[in-house]
């Protein structure tokens, strides 16, 4: 069984409204200042940057610009970080898990105003968060973390208890949960197409479907390999997260490319979706294997996005288990068609949050942990800044040591399933545990 059983694309739903598509060829300089490896959101914001303070600058992509996980991503504003401020005081210091959770806002306001300011049409909405508690137990957690977020960030953030869940989600699954109103939603296609066309305009030459092959060290600079030709570049910044190959094997074997999928319902009627998601906000839950939803941005669907343990070809199982985790939340969607599913790789490390670093002169903006739609921009940016000597506008709390590599990981996530079914066997355990 494939996914067309099940579904009527396996392709992206934002490529309905905002198709990747190829650039025209453009010619190859022999020098540059800067070449840049990905052409996703970090590669074009860095790319920008640098172009428009007069750096001869160019991006190779080794697919149409966006077709990774810049237009296949859930379209949430969340910038989230994986390992809770005690687990990040633990392991780099209480002033550094400050510096991250100080940072989250400062990066989502920045991409706030960066869309006001360039013009950027990409349907965004400042609609807020929900996040559902499994159990009371779980609520309680969560209402005093939604307590410590308002006090400490000044974030409006708040906890809705299991009478009041249905104005904000049509379900009695959840036993409560709390919302934050600083992540909105938007349209991850447009958005790549909205900055493509700023990155453009601003002097930056993207060289689509132009894989880089080869780095090497040549003299004070870099020799760029190409099946196009051969680039001298004074710096080089990799940007290539969950879609990292061998042009930069020192990345490679610390990140790991982690599939996660989406669906997308059928059109719904207006009083269907009024029911079910009365406030059109974004959608979560805690669970390792937990699921992110959101209403399309014109009101009209249901995205469900989680991880897909899959490594091979487009199965339907990772896509019955969206539809059966849509159902289970919402369970008059048991027999919804579904438009849509597909795939596209995220990037993890061992740290668990993104990163700027410096190895062998080459400078990488990387490891965004499924929160890319934030952290990308705002790390590509950072990145290009120190490689301009900017420290004031290039300091972020992600600038520090790589992370460790993978033990006897060369790029292939053989070990990917046997992690998710150990997720899945947590989830359960907690489950269990929860007081519902």
């Amino acid at each position: 069984m494939n996914t067309s059983t099940v579904a009527d694309k396996s392709t992206p739903y934002w490529w309905e409204a905002a198709p990747v598509k190829p650039l025209p060829r453009q010619p190859l300089a022999k020098k540059l200042d800067v070449v840049i490896l990905g052409a996703g959101f970090a590669g074009l914001a860095a790319g920008m940057v640098l172009a428009r303070e007069g750096r001869s600058v160019a991006a190779f992509d080794a697919m149409h610009p966006g077709e990774g996980a810049s237009s296949r991503n859930g379209g949430v504003t969340s910038g989230t970080i994986r390992p809770d401020f005690a687990t990040m005081s633990k392991h780099f210091g209480e002033e550094r898990a400050l510096a991250v959770e100080y940072e989250g806002k400062a990066a989502r306001e920045f991409l706030y105003e960066f869309i006001r300011t360039e013009g950027l049409d990409c349907d965004f909405k400042l609609v807020g968060h929900f996040k559902g508690a499994l159990g009371y137990n779980q609520y309680d957690k969560m209402a005093r973390s939604a307590d410590r977020l308002a006090k400490l960030l000044g974030v409006d953030s708040y906890a809705v208890p299991h009478a009041s869940q249905r104005d904000y989600i049509g379900t009695d699954f959840y036993r409560g949960g709390t919302v934050r109103m600083d992540i909105g939603g938007l349209h991850p296609a447009k958005l790549h197409a909205e900055l493509l066309r700023v990155a453009l305009a601003s002097g930056l030459t993207v060289h689509a479907n132009t894989a880089v092959t080869a780095i090497t060290r040549e003299g004070d600079g870099f020799r760029v390999t190409t099946p196009a030709g051969v680039v001298q570049a004074r710096q080089v910044l990799v940007c290539t997260n969950g879609y990292t190959d061998g042009a930069a094997p020192y990345l490679r074997r610390r990140l790991v490319p982690v599939r996660a999928r989406i669906i997308a319902t059928e059109v719904l009627a207006p009083e269907v979706m009024a029911r079910l998601m009365p406030k059109l906000m974004m959608m979560g839950e805690s669970r390792h294997l937990g699921f992110y939803y959101r209403p399309s941005p014109d009101g009209t669907r249901i995205l469900l996005g989680g991880r897909d343990s899959s490594r091979q070809g487009d199965p339907a199982a990772p896509t019955l288990r969206l539809r059966a985790g849509l159902a289970e939340i919402f369970p008059e969607l048991e027999t919804v068609r579904l438009a849509h599913s597909w795939y596209g790789n995220v990037a993890m490390n061992r740290d668990m949050i993104p990163r700027i670093f410096e190895k062998d002169g080459l400078v990488y903006a990387s490891g965004f942990c499924g929160s890319g739609v934030v952290w990308a921009p705002w790390v590509g940016m950072r990145a290009a800044y120190k490689l301009m000597g900017r420290a004031e506008q290039a300091r972020s709390a992600f600038d520090f040591r790589p992370p460790a590599a993978v033990p006897l990981y060369r790029g292939n996530p053989w070990f990917m399933p046997a992690i998710i079914k150990g997720y899945a066997v947590q989830d359960q355990i907690a489950w269990w545990r929860t007081r519902r």
